[in-house]
């Protein structure tokens, strides 16, 4: 039996294919999320990132799940950022110069992964933008005499921890203890959005910081409100007033500002004061700077968030979508090769013994953005004309236009029968192609060749042009006596008059005589 290897083409244990390697592992299933978010300082922040720095990845992890649930700004921008892939098409590819057999293998990894939830998969792989790394552990299954993952389940970040030997590789915290990671056992995705170690690579590690200043200033903004946006109420009681009475015309007091009633003895006054001087903007600002930076750090811009509200122009947006472009191929090409070789390897190492690791066929994500349309269609065909050579294959590429199978039915041209006659106008010049040679020069023309032209412009057929064209004129004139209404006669049948033919004909007889002018220098 051939021995199972890794795509460096070392012999591995494949005891993740009876079991999932934590299904023995019950304290992990226990381990409930410690929620560091609350009552968050400075000071406990930086702690909380130093403690991941040293293999802790607890509290860092259970953090950055908080940010998102509680501020809505980061989950909607990292929801762009990890959605974005799972609307792009993929395929999978064989190899360069590829057998019949890689070929078909290739088409069977697709089936494969096609029938996985591969959209949810991707999701989860994508959780590694945020938090550096995501752990899906694969779940095996024979199905007749292939054996198959039918499942890939999440894992929390703060399951794992890191090696302190390299800082970059993970490990399962099995009660403390690091545990590698079984082969063909985990999809895990490790995400360079920066570089670094493996515990700071991800980008929660930047948006804690404005997601702790925006937090203290809509605490601040909060009770800025509850003090200065009401106004101020003074009770005033009676000299000599005794406590009891003080107390019900405090509790008055209060009373008028929650339930807007209350009573008060007789002689006693409530007064209203206007609330103190202040605004609302500092604190405002502080947010929109927050969010902004939030929307920088995750998407690379700042456009397609608008945290201020305002509009920009076409060629900004423009400029600010290349940006969010380029991050996606870089998450797409990312993504693409943790797949191929952490699941379509596994799976052909498995089902496929004796393959070759280097002829593995590869996932590839489409994240070519079509060109515009009416631009190429206006441009494309003045170059040609110029004699730029324009590769058929380059014009479908750009335009995202595939090519047809064999017998396909295709869009076409107009046939001649189909197209709508050309207009009298045009006549000279279909009649001028008689008069050049194959270079496009005019050349000499002698007697037999305008005879040629003038063959078939007789006077009875320019008569029998002319009686078709007036006859909706001359019928008008002949049922009325009365020149006005005659005259409305002949407006009115002015579109109907058949006169393309006398066109045409008169067309061809003054184009004829002009260069044959030209031609005779008598002109």
């Amino acid at each position: 039996m051939a021995q199972i290897v890794d795509l460096q083409g070392n012999p591995i244990s494949s005891q993740a294919i009876g079991e999932p390697q934590t299904a023995r592992m019950s304290t992990l299933y226990r381990r409930w999320e410690e929620h560091p978010s609350k009552g968050l300082t400075p000071q406990r922040l930086h702690a909380i990132l130093e403690q991941a720095e040293r293999g802790d990845l607890q509290g860092q992890h259970d953090l950055f799940r908080d940010m998102e649930e509680k501020d809505g700004h980061i989950l909607t921008e990292m929801g762009k950022r990890r959605q974005a892939l799972t609307g792009c098409d993929w395929d999978i590819v064989p190899p360069n110069n590829a057998s019949k057999s890689e070929k078909a293998d290739a088409e069977w990894l697709h089936e494969v992964v096609e029938s996985l939830e591969l959209e949810e998969i991707i999701l989860n792989a994508m959780d590694a933008i945020g938090h550096g790394f995501s752990g899906q552990e694969l779940e095996w299954q024979r199905q007749g005499k292939e054996t198959l993952p039918v499942a890939l389940n999440s894992r929390p970040q703060n399951w794992f921890t890191i090696s302190q030997e390299d800082h970059k590789t993970l490990l399962l915290n099995n009660a403390g203890f690091g545990e590698k990671l079984w082969d063909f056992g985990w999809l895990v995705h490790i995400h360079k959005a920066k570089s670094g170690y493996l515990a700071r690579g991800g980008l929660h590690r930047t948006l804690c910081w404005p997601y702790l200043f925006k937090n203290y200033s809509v605490r601040d903004l909060a009770e800025f409100l509850e003090i200065y946006g009401l106004p101020m109420r003074v009770g005033k009681y009676m000299p000599g007033a005794s406590d009891q009475e003080k107390a019900t015309l405090l509790r008055a007091v209060t009373m008028i500002g929650h339930a807007a009633a209350g009573i008060i003895p007789e002689g006693m006054d409530i007064d209203f004061q206007n609330a103190a001087a202040g605004s609302h903007e500092p604190f405002e600002a502080m947010m929109n700077w927050c969010e902004k930076t939030e929307s920088k750090v995750i998407l690379g811009q700042t456009l397609t968030a608008q945290a201020d509200g305002k509009t920009s122009t076409n060629a900004l947006g423009n400029i600010h979508n290349e940006v969010r472009h380029d991050i996606l191929r870089s998450d797409a090409r990312q993504l693409a090769r943790t797949l191929t070789r952490q699941l379509l390897w596994p799976i052909m190492a498995v089902n496929r013994p004796g393959a070759d690791p280097r002829r593995c066929p590869r996932l590839m994500f489409d994240v070519v953005e079509a060109e515009d349309l009416a631009q190429y269609a206006e441009a494309l065909p003045k170059l040609v004309e110029s004699g730029m050579q324009v590769p058929v294959n380059w014009a479908h590429e750009k335009l995202r236009i595939p090519k047809p199978m064999d017998g396909e039915a295709v869009l076409g041209k107009q046939s001649g029968e189909d197209k709508p006659p050309k207009p009298a106008k045009d006549a000279a010049a279909r009649y001028l192609a008689v008069l050049r040679n194959r270079a496009g020069e005019l050349v000499p023309a002698d007697q037999a060749a305008i005879d040629a032209l003038l063959d078939g412009l007789p006077g009875e057929q320019l008569n029998s042009a002319m009686t078709r064209a007036l006859a909706p004129a001359i019928t008008a004139l002949r049922e009325t006596a009365d020149p006005e209404a005659a005259i409305a006669a002949m407006v009115a049948s002015y579109p109907d008059m058949p006169d393309d033919e006398l066109t045409d004909l008169l067309a061809r007889a003054i184009f004829v005589a002009d260069v044959w002018g030209r031609i005779s220098g008598r002109t």
